[in-house]
């Protein structure tokens, strides 16, 4: 168990969880809360993710091999999960989350085979685009409108704005995430913004994606007046924690990005979802 929650990284699905939890609690008037659609909605989360990053693995796991990064650390280079089994899992994670929409409504069922190409589709994105960080936003921005289509199987402007937040937040911090295969990935002809525009570049363009997450939460607080002070709470700490892990990266140094990657976006993510959330709630 240990090893397929290593594989599958499951302290990161911190990223995306406080979103899908955004997305459901828009959903609901503060009298009519269903506790098993929230159920179905974690246990989608839990599969989908779980798919996607054990596909990753799967698809990947030449490539890791010999990549002194990840060969050691990897479980299918060192040997601690078969490629066979890792497969297996995805199989069975891409059913159980496809099975569990089917209890949640009809859209969501219908929608289920096109959410799970996008998110395994990622995996061989960084074959042939340099715009692999964007898909991989994509994928984690389904997340809120999912959540929300699992309450009200309608879309709406509100819940489409949040994945667009989840979409650039995810697209930069991953490019940043990125630049410490650079070297491997240009020597590799595997396609990425840092081995496209170089490391200076790539840093501008992670600034920009998380410019556009700033002004888009400014965006939600202004345009929804259901939204009050608690919200901004949140969009400070979450905007400024931005800021922070972009001041903690330079070109020249990456000693600390891990902390900018897992710690600071977790914590962002986490921070706000429970602002927001007690915001709607209040």
């Amino acid at each position: 168990m240990k090893n397929y929650l290593s594989l599958i990284k499951f302290s990161h699905t911190i990223f995306a969880l406080p979103f899908a939890l955004i997305g459901f609690f828009l959903a609901y008037p503060n009298d009519n809360f269903s506790i098993n659609i929230l159920i179905y909605v974690l246990l989608c989360m839990i599969f989908a993710r779980s798919a996607a990053m054990a596909f990753n693995r799967y698809i990947d796991r030449e490539i890791d091999t010999i990549n002194p990064r990840t060969s050691k650390t990897r479980e299918i280079p060192n040997k601690k999960i078969k490629a066979s089994s890792a497969l297996a899992f995805v199989i069975l994670n891409s059913f159980l989350f496809v099975t569990t929409t089917y209890f949640i409504n009809q859209l969501c069922f219908f929608l289920s085979p096109l959410a799970l190409l996008i998110i395994l589709g990622y995996s061989y994105t960084k074959r042939f685009t340099s715009l692999c960080h964007l898909i991989l936003g994509v994928g984690l921005s389904l997340s809120p409108i999912g959540a929300y289509l699992a309450v009200t199987e309608t879309f709406n402007i509100e819940p489409i704005i949040f994945s667009l937040i989840v979409l650039f937040w995810v697209a930069g911090f991953d490019i940043i995430y990125s630049l410490q295969d650079e070297e491997f990935d240009a020597k590799n002809n595997l396609k990425s913004i840092p081995v496209f525009f170089g490391r200076k570049n790539a840093l501008i363009v992670a600034k920009l994606l998380h410019s556009a997450t700033v002004i888009l939460i400014l965006y939600v607080g202004w345009s929804f007046n259901n939204f009050s002070v608690l919200y901004w709470c949140g969009a400070f700490i979450f905007s400024s924690l931005l800021v922070f892990q972009h001041r903690i990266i330079s070109k020249d140094d990456l000693s600390r990005i891990n902390i900018a990657f897992f710690t600071t976006n977790g914590i962002a993510s986490v921070v706000f979802g429970v602002f927001v959330i007690f915001d709607i709630l209040i």
